[in-house]
């Protein structure tokens, strides 16, 4: 049992967070007022509850990294994912879809906000697109395998793996992709398709080279961790992996309010508790705990690529995903209880 001053305490995991979470709070009560406070909750709570997933799946990831490279991902790399992810990269959609200046989408993010909003909410089917792919990717990448041995739904899972092979994901992927692009509903084609094959070549392209250097590593990162240039791609594929994940609800987060500010305050504390989250279970091993939580998050993610191509047509409410992705890994959580105890009990 690991003791507070073990590295493995929850204590020393979530202390960043909460020490973060503390500031931003204070911040926005002194500067905002109450109400921005209640709304920076608000936000903070449904970015936790909706990227359960997004933890399960980056703690396979990051249990690959030296523990250096693990606290990196926890506290330098959450700049990338507050101000990268929830501010910079919004604004840069903004420019490049509504062809306008830095200094003016900073104006209006910050003193037009609704105005900021709907251009960002216009470049909707690129986003999702591109999110989607990558999604996708990682989905088929893990059900296409016939070396995995622990199935969950075995009936699904055994019929997947019989498309083990590296051409598989983006074969279906591409499939997927034109497939919605075609659809006549969908008044966004080439942006699908562009963005589409955008996100499938990064999530190829991160895989492909953070393996190289792994490999070129050998022994030595299987015994300590990578480190070097194989834990600095490994860095980078999770920063896309959580913008993956967070595209849609930052662009969700204007239901609740059009305050670009508490956007990326509530948004941001979301993002450390669930990238503490992650580190707990890799230090507490959680994915060899339960058998089938890996799966469970793998199956949230497949069904959120595909509701996010989805939503390049219809108009799909942000909290659908979320909730299908809270019973999935429930269920999946439950079912690894039981198998547990069957196999304790055999």
């Amino acid at each position: 049992m690991p003791t507070t001053s073990s590295a493995n305490s929850s204590l020393r995991i979530f202390a960043f967070s909460a020490l973060a979470s503390l500031a931003i709070l204070a911040a926005v009560l002194f500067g905002l007022g109450a109400g921005a406070l209640v709304i920076t909750l608000i936000l903070a709570v449904v970015e936790i509850t909706f990227s359960f997933d997004n933890a399960i799946i980056n703690a396979k990831t990051l249990g690959k990294l030296s523990r250096p490279w693990q606290t990196a991902f926890l506290t330098a790399g959450i700049l990338v994912a507050i101000f990268g992810m929830r501010i910079v990269f919004p604004i840069a959609i903004v420019m490049i879809t509504a062809s306008l200046g830095w200094n003016e989408v900073v104006n209006l993010a910050l003193h037009h906000p609704h105005q900021y909003a709907h251009h960002l909410e216009q470049a909707h089917a690129s986003i999702a697109a591109y999110g989607g792919a990558f999604l996708l990717m990682l989905a088929l990448t893990f059900f296409f395998d016939d070396e995995r041995q622990v199935h969950w739904i075995t009936v699904l899972e055994r019929q997947f793996s019989r498309f083990s092979h590296w051409l598989a994901a983006p074969a279906v992927a591409v499939l997927l992709i034109v497939g919605f692009a075609a659809l006549p509903a969908n008044t966004h084609g080439a942006s699908t398709i562009v963005a589409g094959l955008l996100g499938a070549a990064t999530y190829i392209l991160l895989q492909t080279v953070s393996g190289l250097f792994e490999r070129l590593q050998g022994g030595r990162a299987q015994q300590a961790g990578q480190t070097g240039l194989a834990a600095l791609m490994t860095l980078l594929y999770l920063e896309v992996l959580d913008a993956s994940f967070s595209f849609d609800g930052v662009i969700g987060a204007f239901a609740i309010t059009s305050n670009i500010v508490l956007i990326a305050a509530g948004l941001g504390i979301g993002a450390l508790w669930v990238r503490s989250l992650t580190v707990f279970m890799v230090r507490r091993h959680t994915l060899g705990r339960y058998a089938f939580i890996e799966h469970g998050a793998h199956y949230t993610v497949l069904l959120l690529a595909v509701i996010l191509f989805a939503s390049t047509i219809w108009s799909i409410s942000d909290y659908v995903p979320g909730l299908i992705g809270v019973c999935v890994i429930a269920a999946s959580i439950i079912a690894s209880v039981q198998h547990r105890r069957n196999v304790s009990g055999s």
